[in-house]
């Protein structure tokens, strides 16, 4: 941070939907709690044509049982395509590595064992198979258990969700550059500001 700060560099990092707009909608759900013990993210993609979201659905299948990173990023398009039709283009993912439970952390909202993210990619049709959540469980200072669900509307896209607030937070950027705020902020610290 000390390197960025005299660089006069503001960075942004998990802005997105999930990291991103899930994590910042936590961190806001976080503050009816006197503590937080659960934060589930689960979201549904459905993706019309594979070829346009080639990378994604890739990085999808990494986060399968019996699959990982380099193993997937060599696997031909072929493979791809016969994993797919082996699975008749649903692929669900349980316990995903995500940026969510670090930011959440860096925060103070929750420590990132207690984040789970997974989800259900359908890579033949551009409904949602599932709705896209994040639900954060807590106790209130007078002993309640609750939880708060914020859901993503079914009609909007991956792309709406990732471009809308990745453009917010870098506004949000821009104006702490600006005022000479410098340094590495996560989507749990900052609010997107909006973008007309």
């Amino acid at each position: 941070d000390d390197r960025l700060r005299a660089a006069g560099i503001t960075y942004i990092t998990g802005a997105g939907a999930t990291p991103g707009i899930l994590t910042a909608a936590a961190a806001i759900a976080a503050n009816s709690f006197i503590e937080v013990t659960g934060v589930d993210i689960n979201f549904g993609v459905g993706i019309s044509n594979w070829e346009s979201y080639r990378a994604t659905i890739r990085e999808d299948i990494a986060h399968l049982d019996g699959f990982s990173l380099e193993k997937a990023g060599k696997m031909p398009c072929s493979e791809i395509m016969a994993e797919l039709e082996r699975r008749n283009g649903i692929l669900d993912i349980h316990n995903m590595e995500h940026a969510d439970d670090v930011l959440l952390e860096r925060a103070g909202v929750v420590s990132r064992d207690k984040v789970t993210v997974g989800g259900m990619v359908d890579t033949r049709n551009p409904k949602k198979p599932v709705s896209t959540t994040m639900t954060l469980r807590g106790k209130t200072f007078d002993g309640e258990v609750s939880s708060h669900r914020f859901i993503l509307g079914d009609e909007t896209t991956m792309a709406a969700n990732v471009v809308g607030p990745a453009l917010g937070w870098m506004k949000a950027g821009l104006e702490f550059n600006a005022r000479c705020i410098y340094g590495v902020f996560g989507s749990a610290e900052i609010m997107p500001r909006f973008v007309k």
